[in-house]
């Protein structure tokens, strides 16, 4: 099972998670949001749309814009709305 996993703290785990561009994008109900919160980052793509972006806060210990969402994505990526997607430096395990 995909899990996300930072500092050997496991930040999101799910069967369900949707593949795209080679990054697993775990729905809401699977991310642990206790350690997640909301940067003011934006980012566009030209066929999702905009992407917002969490920081992640782990025993004190930051790292900025680690992890993305598209809130309101076009319609050919309808299917990772609210999903969360994490950048290298979160260990994704498939």
């Amino acid at each position: 099972m995909p899990r996300a996993v930072l500092e050997g703290t496991v930040l999101a785990e799910s069967d369900q998670t949707v593949i795209v561009e080679g990054n697993h994008y775990f729905p809401p109900e699977a991310v642990n949001q206790e350690f997640l919160s909301s940067s003011e980052l934006e980012t566009s793509c030209p066929w999702k749309g905009i992407a917002s972006y969490y920081s992640v806060t782990i025993d004190g210990q930051s790292w900025d814009d680690v992890a993305w969402y598209y809130r309101d994505p076009k319609g050919a990526a309808a299917e990772i709305r609210d999903h969360v997607a994490f950048y290298p430096a979160v260990n994704v395990e498939a």
